[in-house]
């Protein structure tokens, strides 16, 4: 039977007052005769609506099992590894038995064990960073404005690429990316593993204006916010900062929750666009790709800048519900810029070397780079710095001041990496090399040349007849003064 309120209470009794009997009522509501007689005494008893309350055990809401037995059940169930309520129930039950105490049911005991904190069991069973990671408050910073705070990372992506000597490897992948607009505003590519020049590289692409007309993130950003990488924490990126007047921020030791924007990039590239290539691994697998690789380096970097152009930056993102590119310039705010770009190539550009100025210009890596300023400094050395993605063009400078910008002719029109140019290189030479080959082989195998060699006495004693009557014409001999 269900339980009545004190209203419904009431009501039942007031029928009996206005004349209905206790029989026709207990037909009528379900309610037994003696349990009516016993809410008319009550009521009798205290006129008012507490007489009718039910009233509660005095035990209601707590155990009855004793104090030092739920202890005992918490204790157990907090041991590494965790144990299971069947266990404690059992251990307890000897405990009790030892104690002369009566054991709890295996019940009682679940019920112990799901009450207890479930941060508490965290820590217990599965440590420090799973209780972090799961329960301790994040900070997470927001920006309110472009180009506030930019975030930076690498990852190891899951996909195999040709490495220089054809075998499979496994590319890294640094990411600038601004926590306003959640746009990616510059990234590397690269293999080996995360140092200052592939970040500095990034930054560099980050801070600089894009050639590719739909991607306007640039500038410089307020913040820099990253891990504690030996790459972001080294002296040199202190400097860069400290000269481009940016903040450097680093995140908590072994605390990755502040960083979930740009991890959150990270998964978006993770599952829709390396699915779709050769060479793809599995995530969390680190195990062999599905398919064999079959996609260079520089093009997977072509690939990646493609995708975040046209995908990523290009449409409305889940959390501000806007397109990336379009909220970082909605503002029409004028990005803080380098006083000098050149000063920045200076900081950012590592790749450099020493060269002497000819009077055709400068010889890199077998490209002649020319510039009208380099005709005064004809026979100086000067140091050549360049970005390995494009060495359309080399920065010169002379006693660390910057001179001019060198292009090469045949390489102006297009931006050619470093490595594709070596492999262009490497390919003309091997087919070179395999014509002399064959040349060379075709030589060696054409008649010795015997045209104005003599035939010695001795060779003539001894040659044989030959086996045909007809006269054997004779040799070619050298004429001499003395026989004309």
């Amino acid at each position: 039977m269900a339980q009545r309120s004190v209203a419904e209470k009431l009501a039942l009794l007031g029928q009996h007052e206005n004349g209905a009997p206790w029989a026709r009522i207990a037909a009528e509501s379900g309610v037994p005769l003696r349990t009516l007689a016993r809410w008319s005494a009550k009521y009798r008893a205290d006129p008012t609506s507490r007489g009718l309350q039910r009233t509660r055990r005095p035990d209601r809401g707590g155990r009855r099992i004793p104090g030092e037995l739920v202890d005992a059940i918490e204790a157990l169930a907090l041991r590494r590894p965790e144990p299971t309520i069947a266990f404690v129930h059992r251990r307890v039950g000897d405990i009790a038995a030892d104690r002369g105490l009566s054991p709890p049911s295996y019940s009682s005991v679940r019920a112990i064990i799901s009450a207890i904190d479930p941060g508490l069991r965290t820590l217990a069973h599965e440590g420090d960073a799973a209780y972090r990671d799961r329960f301790e408050l994040v900070f997470r910073r927001t920006a309110a404005r472009p180009n506030e705070q930019w975030q930076a990372d690498h990852t190891l992506l899951d996909i195999m690429v040709l490495g220089k000597n054809g075998a499979p490897v496994r590319p890294w992948l640094t990411v600038v990316l601004d926590d306003y607009s959640r746009a990616v505003a510059g990234y590397t590519l690269f293999t080996g593993a995360p140092s200052a020049e592939q970040t500095a590289l990034a930054l560099h692409q980050a801070i600089n204006s894009k050639t590719n007309p739909g991607w306007p993130v640039y500038g410089l950003p307020e913040v820099l916010y990253s891990d504690h990488g030996t790459d972001f924490t080294s002296e040199r990126l202190n400097q860069v900062c400290l000269d481009t007047h940016i903040r450097l921020i680093h995140s908590r030791v072994g605390v990755p929750q502040g960083r979930g924007k740009i991890e959150r990039f990270y998964g978006t590239i993770t599952t829709e666009l390396l699915p779709h290539l050769p060479g793809h691994i599995p995530h969390g697998t680190n195990g062999a790709p599905v398919t064999e690789p079959a996609l260079t380096l520089e093009q997977l970097d072509g690939i990646l800048e493609q995708f975040i152009v046209t995908e990523y930056n290009g449409r409305p993102h889940s959390q501000t519900q806007q397109v990336p590119v379009q909220r970082w310039a909605e503002s029409g705010f004028i990005p803080r810029a380098p006083a000098h770009p050149e000063d920045l190539d200076l900081l950012l550009l590592t790749a450099a070397a020493t060269r002497k100025v000819l009077r055709d210009g400068i010889k890199f890596a077998a490209t002649r780079y020319v510039s009208p300023v380099l005709a005064a400094y004809v026979g100086e050395h000067v140091t050549v710095r360049y970005n390995p993605r494009d060495v359309g063009e080399i920065r010169v400078y002379f006693n660390d001041a910057f001179l001019c910008r060198a292009i090469a002719p045949e390489l102006a029109a297009d931006s050619v990496s470093l490595k594709e140019l070596q492999a262009a290189r490497s390919q003309q030479r091997r087919i070179l090399k395999h014509q002399l080959q064959q040349r060379r082989s075709l030589a060696d195998a054409l008649p010795a040349d015997t045209r104005y060699i003599p035939r010695s006495a001795a060779d003539t004693d001894t040659e044989e007849e030959p086996e045909s009557l007809e006269e054997v014409p004779p040799r070619q001999r050298l004429r001499l003064y003395e026989t004309d």
